[in-house]
């Protein structure tokens, strides 16, 4: 179920599009596994069937929804959030190391953005580790700020801190 939801397109090539289907969440687990090794200076990334729980326990919040950037016939990015109450909560920001620096991390958040005003949503927030710098130089250069709140992630063991954009 590739659904173009008209977000928006980078260049002729990138396409952000919501979809479920089975080979999408795969990719999106697999991009995320990429990221956070490198991200973490790890010799070898993760399976994706490591990292799909993850990914699907967020995917089974009410109104969840899992944005992807397809160039040609890959996928290059992904970000998956669900509505609170007066915010949309990003839970995962991943663009596979060949494209950083291509925009597709900005174009993602605009894409996250729009659903939110579609919902009448306040407010983007996300948590994000404390010390992911390359994280959070995207996030504000996109309109995030700080809240100075933090916390210890269960799942992780990391230290992470919280984000917020009004729109």
């Amino acid at each position: 179920m590739w659904q173009d939801v008209g977000v928006m397109e980078l260049n002729d090539e990138l396409q952000l599009a919501v979809s479920l289907e089975p080979h999408a969440v795969r990719s999106a687990a697999l991009i995320w596994a990429r990221a956070t090794a490198l991200r973490d200076g790890l010799p070898e990334p993760a399976t994706g069937e490591e990292k799909m729980p993850g990914i699907q326990r967020r995917l089974s919040l009410e109104g969840s929804r899992l944005l992807l950037a397809r160039q040609v016939d890959t996928y290059v990015g992904f970000t998956l959030f669900a509505p609170q109450a007066e915010n949309l909560e990003i839970f995962y920001l991943a663009v596979g190391p060949d494209s950083w620096g291509s925009g597709v991390a900005s174009a993602l958040l605009v894409g996250a953005e729009e659903h939110a005003r579609s919902l009448g949503r306040a407010a983007l927030e996300l948590w994000v580790i404390n010390d992911n710098d390359r994280a959070l130089g995207v996030y504000e250069r996109a309109g995030f700020a700080d809240t100075k709140q933090v916390k210890l992630d269960e799942f992780s063991d990391q230290i992470e801190r919280r984000l917020l954009k009004q729109i």
